[in-house]
């Protein structure tokens, strides 16, 4: 998936200088021409410039590389003018483009029968209507979709603070609205009350929804403030006129090595940087008595998971115990993702980059363990692992070269049972008929993931692929990190997959 390029190490605090053509496009919307002041938002205003700061700090924009339309400016006429004549014609192949929004989301009538629900997804403008029967002057879906294709061969980068509707069983009427203070999303105009009725989260459908491969193989990096069957929300935490979207303020401060980079080795990526924003947006949520759940959404070439989130790679200070154990910890290389225009950086060291394709922070919950604290080369050993929660075992060990072996499941595993709860689960046990015998000298991370939920990990992870066959690391534990970051759709409301990670690093001598 992914085409390793030669090492380029990088001087920390430096990043690469904005390419000429380079382009945002940054839009934000809370106060409306035709919608009653109840239905403004505070957020947007202040989402806006908090981005900009972000893109010409963190992302090596420069200032007239940035579009700003905000409120009356943010006609539908102008938005898709900017499209036209500022991101397509004023960008070439390999140039980067980012899209931002921040405002409500909505759906309007589907006309042209692509969507199975009926309904098409859909931004709000500054002169959005309520027609005689739906929302005018909106932008669909299907315009961003098409947006996409002519900017085919570009970096492209989508950032949605929105969404349309939760899970709501009442009517979907303005009075939802009033009851849902600061929710980004509009109900449709006139609707009659319902007894129960689901509508998809604002996560723009090429990207991220109906046709994800779509985002994978065109290098399209898309976030979004939540998940289908959720609402996005503003702050409500701070002052009005202080307040920012709940999505946009978690996505710029977990940009910061201090907030997201779990393990500590001066990279913020792009899982990790999910994490982050799932984390903040959930703590938010929970205090909240409106707000029944909230997932944020990333769809991305698997490979970009373990990259950094920024053109920048932060000053961090190095453990010293740590540095000692690789020559390569803290240490970042340049890659070229195969058939995109992406670069991307990465973690030097194919140990250290599994925690930043993972992403997830270790609770405790997962324990792996060793029979030896000290293995030289010849020495017999056996794996423990231990997990608070009953579920599916995926265990790999990762050596510093870069392969991986699939430890569990395995053909020589009498059967393959998910793992219980509290219980040790030993590898190899007598069943197997064999030891494993450490080989080195080598620095390997073991890396153990108990799924509580019925994922399908059959095509990422097959029996077949346990104790002989050696994989490459990093993409075998992207496309894991990449299928168990997809939402969970088989309960009555869409959220995370349940997961915990747990990893050991050891040494062979």
């Amino acid at each position: 998936m992914i085409r390793y390029a030669a090492a380029l190490l990088l001087s920390l605090s430096l990043f690469s200088g904005a390419h000429a053509a380079d382009r945002a496009l940054l839009i934000g919307i809370g106060t409306y021409a035709s919608l009653p002041e109840k239905m403004f938002l505070e957020g947007p205003k202040n989402d806006v410039p908090l981005i900009e700061k972000l893109l010409k700090e963190k992302h090596g924009y420069s200032a007239d590389s940035i579009r700003v339309l905000l409120d009356k400016d943010a006609t539908r006429a102008a938005i898709l003018a900017s499209i036209d004549e500022w991101l397509v014609a004023g960008t070439q192949p390999g140039d980067r483009v980012y899209i931002y929004f921040s405002g409500h989301g909505l759906q309007v009538k589907d006309l042209n029968g692509d969507e199975e629900d009926g309904l098409d997804e859909a931004l709000s403008t500054y002169d959005i209507a309520a027609g005689d029967g739906d929302w005018t002057n909106v932008i669909l879906d299907d315009e961003i979709e098409a947006l996409l294709a002519r900017l085919k061969d570009r970096v492209v980068s989508i950032v949605i603070d929105a969404c349309h509707s939760g899970t709501i069983s009442r009517s979907l009427s303005t009075k939802v609205g009033d009851a849902m203070e600061s929710a980004r999303f509009l109900p449709r105009p006139h609707a009659r009350p319902v007894d129960a009725v689901k509508t998809r989260g604002l996560r723009i459908d090429v990207a991220v929804v109906d046709k994800p491969d779509i985002a994978k193989q065109n290098g399209v990096e898309a976030w979004s403030a939540a998940s289908s069957y959720q609402v996005a929300w503003d702050d409500t935490r701070l002052p009005p006129e202080e307040r920012h979207g709940v999505f946009t303020l978690s996505y710029v401060n977990g940009h910061e090595t201090a907030a997201a980079d779990g393990n500590g080795n001066g990279i913020v990526s792009n899982s990790e940087l999910l994490e982050y924003v799932k984390k903040q947006s959930q703590t938010y949520c929970a205090a909240q008595s409106a707000c029944q759940s909230l997932d944020p959404q990333l769809e991305v070439n698997y490979a970009l998971l373990g990259a950094s989130a920024v053109n920048q790679i932060a000053e961090t200070p190095v453990d010293s115990q740590q540095q000692s154990q690789s020559a390569d910890y803290g240490k970042v290389e340049e890659v070229k993702v195969e058939n995109t225009q992406q670069t991307a950086y990465v973690a030097a060291s194919p140990v250290d980059a599994v925690g930043d394709i993972l992403g997830k922070p270790q609770t405790g919950e997962v324990k792996v363990a060793l029979s030896s604290d000290h293995l030289k080369t010849g020495d017999v050993f056996r794996i423990t692992v231990t997990s608070t929660t009953g579920g599916h075992l995926i265990l790999y060990d990762v050596d510093k070269d870069g392969k991986a072996t699939q430890i569990f499941p395995n053909e020589a595993a009498r059967k393959i049972t998910p793992l219980t709860a509290n219980s040790p689960l030993t590898i190899p046990d007598d069943y197997y008929g064999f030891d494993f015998e450490a080989e080195g000298p080598s620095e390997n991370v073991l890396v153990a993931i108990v799924v509580a939920d019925d994922v399908d990990l059959t095509k990422v992870a097959p029996n077949g692929y346990g104790l002989t066959k050696q994989l490459d690391a990093r993409t075998t534990i992207a496309e894991i990190a990449g299928t168990l970051k997809q939402t969970w759709t088989r309960d009555t409301e869409n959220r995370s997959v349940n997961w915990s990670l747990g990893l050991l690093k050891y040494t062979v001598y």
